[in-house]
């Protein structure tokens, strides 16, 4: 579980490549697939080493500028996502076309450029479509476009920064503790529903088996059949330490946070690299909200990056 994790110690036991093995073999059994041992021993070297070099991408930048962090963390995450898929794809990368990027970003315009309002769009190829749909189900994202803004909208860490600088919430605090998730009363003001049709909400659009509700003037407690961690209906606020829900009822394949991440650190990276005059002022200048978002964020993502990464192996290893 997220909340489970430490830093990079919490991922040691699959530096050996008889555990690793083990896991791997764990993870074909589940996908039924033919030779077993032969593929699990063939990727496990693969595997370790992906991950390994995307803890050191992740180490070099902590220790460097900001003004090349963007590119640093966005190579690490694409390595650990390349180990993520050999744990469900054990012939990846079957095809070159999985090895492009999978998006592309527009031209910045120089005049009143704002990073909230530049925006991704998903390709038919490449790492980012191969990822949503085999990782999280997610299909036909093919000509998809998404704005910086939606995206930095799905990072829990990030919610004071918008109560600060816009004066809006984007996630409020719950209370998980298997089988019991306690939520306030006021999700239900956000989502304009009273209480009977939030149950059948979390029911439907999210497939949250439900035992029993109690309710009380602040607080909705509700009893749980199975545990939801992993389910896109509540996150880990991985600064306050505490699980929160989203204050926006919409659910798409982008409020998964690791594709978050993956598509604000490439359009990032990107203007890192090609757009050197605009980046160069934003850190300089300072000039609006774009910087103070930016700035948290690759904080952010430094630590929360191989947090989710892990998240998904502690799933795999669980189910």
């Amino acid at each position: 579980m997220s909340n489970f994790y430490k830093d990079w110690s919490s991922f040691s036991c699959f530096f050996s490549a008889e555990y690793s093995q083990n896991f791997l073999k764990k993870c074909y059994r589940i996908l039924h697939i033919s030779d077993i041992e032969s593929k699990s021993y063939q990727n496990c070297y693969p595997f370790m080493y992906f991950l390994e070099h995307g803890k050191l991408y992740y180490q070099q930048a902590k220790n460097a500028p900001l003004s090349i962090q963007p590119i640093l963390l966005f190579y690490g995450l694409v390595h650990l996502i390349k180990a993520c898929l050999l744990t469900i794809d054990p012939s990846y990368p079957n095809t070159t076309s999985v090895l492009a990027h999978g998006v592309s970003t527009r031209k910045l315009k120089k005049q009143q450029y704002l990073f909230f309002q530049d925006e991704v769009k998903i390709q038919k190829n490449g790492l980012f479509t191969y990822m949503a749909e085999k990782m999280f189900h997610c299909k036909n994202l093919e000509g998809e476009k998404v704005k910086m803004e939606y995206l930095l909208n799905q990072i829990p860490e990030l919610s004071t920064l918008f109560q600060a600088l816009e004066g809006k919430s984007t996630f409020i605090q719950a209370k998980y503790h298997h089988p019991l998730l306690v939520i306030p009363k006021q999700i239900l003001d956000l989502y304009f529903m009273n209480a009977n049709h939030f149950i059948k909400y979390l029911e439907r659009n999210h497939g949250i088996q439900i035992e029993e509700v109690e309710e009380n003037k602040k607080e909705l407690g509700i009893r749980l059949l199975e545990p939801i961690y992993g389910n896109k209906f509540i996150h880990w606020d991985s600064r306050e330490k505490s699980n929160v829900l989203s204050t926006d009822k919409e659910i798409t394949c982008f409020s998964n946070e690791l594709l978050s991440h993956y598509l604000i650190l490439y359009n990032l990276s990107m203007i890192a690299r090609y757009e050197i005059e605009w980046w160069s002022e934003l850190l300089k200048t300072m000039p609006n909200k774009d910087y103070p978002f930016i700035e948290s964020f690759l904080l952010i993502a430094a630590e929360k990056g191989p947090q989710l990464v892990y998240q998904f192996l502690e799933n795999l290893a669980n189910s």
